[in-house]
């Protein structure tokens, strides 16, 4: 969530601020100084801090779309039993922060909305952070749900003109064991052949394909998107699934074939759209198979993306 600029406040200012805001989290709500705040973006008595490009505001500007103000949702989640589906719990909580402050700003939506984590070793525990620019839509009544979405302004308002519309984000997570990580009976199986026969495999000379691992993997992928799935439907009927994030770690056994442990998550803004209806815009389909030029791998290029390749984390005790 929003916090002020603690260079402008004294420490006992600061204190009171700090104290505000656990009464207003523990309440589910917002402390008054923050919603005063978002009260005046609304009523347009402050000056507005948008996210947008200039081309975005102009183009939003000139669909009725207006900027109130950038507003924020953070929660540092302690994952404990399951790395996987910890995250999507965090997130959940984050979005449900900065719809909070989109409400108290008066908003109908929030747009280019940025996902982002952060981890500090604390324990199996990461910040959860979503920031982005509320909008109020021209002849619209504020909404007491406003939409969430990842798409910039300029996406938002085409998806618009196509009659698609961005409804909220949904997340979709699974993880599994293959063989029990602690020891060779209980919780997560112990196929002590199939997981022999992967490291006979991994030891040979030749190239063979290990359909034991290629089965595990692509399991806990579409059971990932089939939760994503039914997060979806019960928003919309379309998801632009922009973030995908797995994992296949091997862990290391006494005396014992390793176990593996996979675990993939995708994120995405949920449109409504009407079936078997055309697209106003022509549509050029592109495939990029280049490896170090292409856009997607530039620093700046993954506008939307959490998760960076070199996250590494260790699942909860399970």
């Amino acid at each position: 969530m929003t916090s002020p600029h603690q260079d402008t406040l004294s420490p006992a200012q600061h204190a009171e601020r700090v104290e505000a805001w656990q009464v207003a989290l523990d309440a589910g709500g917002l402390p008054q100084f923050v919603a005063e705040r978002l009260a005046g973006a609304a009523a347009g008595s402050g000056a507005w801090v948008a996210t947008m490009t200039p081309a975005e505001l102009l183009l939003a500007r000139t669909h009725g779309i207006r900027p109130v103000a950038t507003v924020s949702g953070t929660c540092w989640f302690h994952y404990g039993q399951s790395w996987t589906e910890g995250h999507a719990q965090g997130w959940h909580e984050a979005l449900a922060r900065i719809e909070q402050e989109a409400r108290a700003a008066g908003a109908n939506a929030v747009v280019d909305v940025r996902m982002r984590t952060l981890r500090h070793r604390i324990g199996a525990s990461m910040d959860f952070t979503l920031i982005g620019t509320a909008v109020h839509i021209e002849g619209l009544a504020p909404s007491p749900h406003p939409v969430i979405a990842t798409v910039p302004a300029l996406e938002f308002v085409r998806l618009l003109e196509a009659d698609i519309v961005p409804v909220g984000i949904a997340v979709g997570a699974r993880f599994d064991w293959l063989g029990n990580p602690y020891g060779n009976s209980g919780w997560g199986g112990g196929d002590w052949t199939a997981l022999s026969d992967i490291q006979t495999k991994l030891r040979s000379f030749q190239s063979i394909p290990i359909m034991t691992l290629t089965n595990f993997w692509e399991g806990i992928r579409h059971e990932a998107h089939r939760d994503l799935r039914e997060k979806v439907a019960e928003q919309g009927n379309g998801v632009l699934a922009h973030t995908h994030f797995g994992q296949l770690i091997r862990r290391e056994r006494d005396k014992q074939p390793p176990a593996y442990l996979g675990r993939h998550i995708v994120i995405g803004t949920v449109v409504d759209a009407k079936r078997g209806a055309g697209v106003p815009h022509p549509i050029e389909m592109v495939i990029d198979m280049r490896d170090d030029a292409s856009p997607l791998r530039e620093a700046g290029g993954a506008r939307h993306s959490a998760y960076q390749n070199d996250v590494m984390d260790e699942e909860g005790g399970i």
